[in-house]
């Protein structure tokens, strides 16, 4: 029975080999595309000079949501579990899968904090003065699947007679679709013996026109529990499903108190929720960024292949992040925070490499040390782009957001396969950097 021995070099040094005028380009190269990834969705969003089609800002957006989840395992928790497992590595930590411990502890991590901002309401104070800036949803807006139309005028007066019913489902689109398909559509339960009562004693209820008109409702003849639809506007609890709450007309007279308030607070829900992803996403990029500008200021022979990958890897992790600044609704007071993150991304990896340049007769990749610094880091970075991608990019915008349930098949598959290109070409980069 023969026996294979396998030698590891474990190196003490890197593999720099000069070249500096390269190097130094592409401190530059890599920075303006960082930077034009980043940046460019944001001024096409808000930028009124900008004119670029809605459907092209579309494809960026979903596009870019494959990246991240591409960017999350193929860079940096197989690169992480590489690193943690290394033949090279000593003591404990050769015990354990770390990489895959540390990001899912990561998730928990950042589950937890995202659940906690949006409980105590840490950014509620900007709420008030959100701009939005999609349009992204013009085209999906183009393809909703319409039902028959009953005025929100109509339908306000009926909702009074129902009891209970889903919230949150309903109040997504009850102003796009009829009163009776939005019902059975949202598996919403309803007094049936109140409803019957109404529809029977309607004098307006006619063949020819169904509209449904019904007498006007006090306030206080409301219970608490039940939805307020009154002249000062639909005002509902806290939203226990994610979804944009701008979403909800108000009709002209709702600037009763009791409406501001309950307005205020989901909007304080949602921008919290809003903002620690955001802040989430752009710590994890970051992370990333730093330590891919250090190992190419340093490679040896495979400089000139990853300089390539690298540019087209951080111009589409660019426009991933820029896509979601881009989107967000910020404050009034804020409005150059999106520039800001976006600017902090595109000048990180540019930094990086000009800091490897001047650390690179010590800087030492093979190290045990600087092997698990770059393997926890990778997994930490893992982690938020995991919770990130399948959290804010799957789960809240195709199955709770408003547009996108109503939005026709071919629409929804089309945002689909747009994220499964940005995935597949990222991943596709893996097999260089």
């Amino acid at each position: 029975m023969s026996t294979y021995t396998v030698e590891v070099e474990c190196g003490s040094g890197n593999d720099y080999d000069g070249r500096m005028g390269v190097r130094i380009s592409s401190i530059f190269v890599i920075g303006i595309g960082s930077m034009l990834g980043a940046l460019l969705p944001i001024a096409a969003a808000r930028t009124k000079r900008m004119k670029v089609p809605p459907l092209a800002f579309f494809i960026t957006k979903y596009f870019g949501s494959g990246v991240i989840i591409a960017t999350a395992f193929i860079h940096l928790l197989a690169p992480a579990t590489s690193n943690l497992s290394s033949p090279c590595l000593t003591g404990p930590i050769t015990e354990y899968d770390w990489a895959a411990g540390i990001a899912l502890m990561t998730i928990f991590t950042m589950f937890f904090v995202e659940l906690m901002a949006s409980r105590f309401d840490v950014f509620g104070e900007e709420s008030h003065d959100l701009e939005a800036a999609d349009p992204s949803k013009s085209i999906m807006r183009q393809g909703e699947k319409l039902g028959p139309m009953i005025p929100f005028k109509d339908c306000k007066h009926i909702l009074p007679y129902f009891t209970t019913f889903n919230l949150d489902f309903f109040l997504d689109c009850y102003d796009r679709s009829s009163c009776l398909l939005l019902l059975l559509n949202s598996f919403i339960y309803i007094d049936v013996a109140s409803l019957l009562t109404y529809i029977l004693a309607s004098p307006q209820l006619s063949t020819e026109n169904s509209y449904l008109e019904a007498p006007e409702r006090s306030a206080e003849a409301l219970d608490h529990n039940q939805l307020s639809v009154m002249e000062g506007g639909p005002s509902r609890p806290r939203s226990s499903i994610p979804g944009r709450p701008d979403d909800l007309s108000y009709p002209p007279g709702g600037e009763d108190h009791l409406g501001h308030q309950r307005e205020h607070v989901i909007d304080d829900d949602h921008f919290a929720a809003q903002m620690t992803a955001i802040f989430i996403l752009e710590f994890g990029v970051i992370f990333h960024s730093i330590f891919i500008g250090l190992t190419l200021a340093v490679t040896g022979s495979e400089f000139n292949v990853l300089y390539i990958v690298l540019v087209f890897h951080q111009t589409f992790e660019g426009l991933g992040l820029g896509s979601r600044l881009a989107t967000a609704q910020w404050p009034k007071s804020k409005r150059w925070l999106p520039w800001a993150l976006g600017s902090a991304y595109g000048i990180t990896t540019p930094i990086a490499i000009a800091i490897g340049l001047g650390v690179r007769t010590t800087f030492t990749p093979g190290s045990q040390k600087t092997m698990i610094i770059n393997g926890v880091f990778d997994a930490i970075s893992a982690g938020i782009l995991i919770y990130t991608g399948l959290v804010e990019l799957m789960a809240h915008e195709f199955m709770f957001n408003p547009e996108m349930r109503k939005a026709s098949m071919k629409m929804m598959l089309f945002a689909f396969g747009c994220m499964c290109l940005g995935a597949g070409l990222m991943t596709l980069l893996g097999k260089w950097a």
